[in-house]
């Protein structure tokens, strides 16, 4: 059986549980996400975005015949 789920669900309940469990003040996570929406703004867009495509691969295993 294979289940689907998009990268940014996953990435939001992790921000969810650490907000909720371990208390990370809302204004932390705000700073880090203007930071990221900052950082996709720049030449480093890319490579960011191919680590992660190769991360997910590799967790998939969708690099195989």
């Amino acid at each position: 059986m294979t289940v689907s789920l998009p990268l940014v669900l996953v990435l939001g309940v992790i921000a969810w549980a650490t907000v909720k469990f371990l208390g990370v003040r809302l204004w932390v996570v705000a700073v880090i996400t203007l930071f990221g929406f900052y950082l996709s703004e720049t030449f480093l867009a890319p490579a960011i975005d191919s680590g992660t495509r190769t991360g997910v691969d590799v967790v998939n295993r969708t690099d195989q015949p």
